[in-house]
């Protein structure tokens, strides 16, 4: 395998989350228009997040240029009967490998990264929204699938 290193994304890197992310939807057909709408809103959202370490992002770097990228945010939940002395949950979002990478572990090797994240902040519940490309990954890592459905209340423009 050739060599890639993991590293903690600083707020220097808010672009680089907001091209993965991009890169990410469009992998799994998403339509660019949205893609282009939700562009200047995410950047102008997780830069301060960043910052204050609501969100944590790892890069995995090949040849020193980022070629993948995952992302966790803290959630504010109300201690639930899977986490019963936890009012928060982890999120993990925006896991993306280029394809030219894919297939080596990387994906794991992000999401591993994001569980030593969740742990240094004493979050014990992850919770994600599976791609159809990322599900194979999450399940051998023993995710399971969970009954959440969604309402839009009010169409975007």
């Amino acid at each position: 395998m050739a060599a890639y290193t993991i590293r903690k994304m600083t707020v220097d890197d808010a672009g680089l989350v907001g091209e993965q992310r991009e890169k990410m939807f469009q992998a799994v057909n998403k339509p660019q228009d949205a893609l282009d709408a939700m562009r200047e809103p995410f950047l102008k959202w997780v830069a301060p997040k960043l910052v204050d370490g609501s969100y944590l992002g790892w890069a995995v770097e090949h040849e020193g240029k980022a070629i993948g990228g995952a992302g966790l945010i803290v959630l504010d939940w109300p201690p639930h009967y899977l986490h019963p002395t936890d009012a928060r949950r982890g999120y993990l979002l925006n896991v993306y490998v280029d394809g030219d990478h894919r297939g080596q572990g990387l994906a794991r090797k992000l999401v591993e990264a994001s569980y030593e994240g969740a742990r240094e902040l004493g979050i014990h519940y992850l919770v994600l929204h599976a791609s159809e490309l990322g599900r194979p990954v999450y399940e051998r890592m023993g995710w399971k699938d969970t009954n959440e459905m969604s309402l839009m209340l009010v169409e975007e423009d």
